[in-house]
């Protein structure tokens, strides 16, 4: 049973070997660990839980206690409580891509930040990747438009879609992962 729960410092191991993966060092901006330590500082300063960030570790979790294996993150992150938005993004582990995981990630992480009084949650990615956009758009994000040449991977360029979900727009039919805060 997949939950969400705040990132724990024993969670850096997890962190460090997903980092490995090409795919997703380009999601930490590039960044790969030296160690766990390095890894755990990372989710001491970046994967936070707190009034600006709520980083969730999503979780694989047999019996729902929060104890399983942690396989991505899902983040509504530069919360700005003034206009009631923030922004949020995800990823998963090469070996839990496709199992639909991303997307009730994604729902039930913007059902938090609704709840929280937020109004508007933005996300981008690379137009080279569809299954993120599949993720966005299941997860009742709506498609804005193109930044061209917004993010840059080394010496490559890479257009980015903006996708925007409102309180307001209706709820996709998607069934959200349980949550659990007591951690934070």
């Amino acid at each position: 049973m997949p939950i969400l729960r705040p990132w724990r410092p024993a969670d850096a191991s997890v962190l460090l070997a997903a980092s490995a993966d090409p795919e997703l060092a380009r999601q930490l901006g590039g960044r790969t660990f030296d160690d766990e330590s390095a890894a755990a500082a990372f989710i001491a300063t970046t994967y936070r839980f707190d009034g600006h960030a709520r980083n969730w570790a999503i979780v694989d979790d047999g019996d729902g206690d929060g104890d399983g294996v942690v396989v991505g993150n899902v983040g509504v992150t530069a919360i700005e409580h003034t206009h009631g938005t923030a922004w949020t993004s995800y990823w998963l582990t090469p070996e839990t891509r496709g199992r639909g995981l991303a997307t009730r990630a994604l729902v039930t992480a913007a059902d938090d930040a609704f709840a929280l009084g937020l109004h508007r949650l933005e996300l981008g990615h690379r137009t080279n990747n569809p299954a993120s956009c599949a993720v966005a758009t299941r997860a009742g994000f709506r498609a804005e438009g193109v930044e061209r040449d917004k993010l840059r991977y080394g010496d490559d360029r890479f257009d980015v879609e903006t996708h925007a979900r409102l309180a307001t727009d209706p709820a996709p039919n998607v069934t959200g992962l349980r949550s659990v805060v007591s951690d934070a």
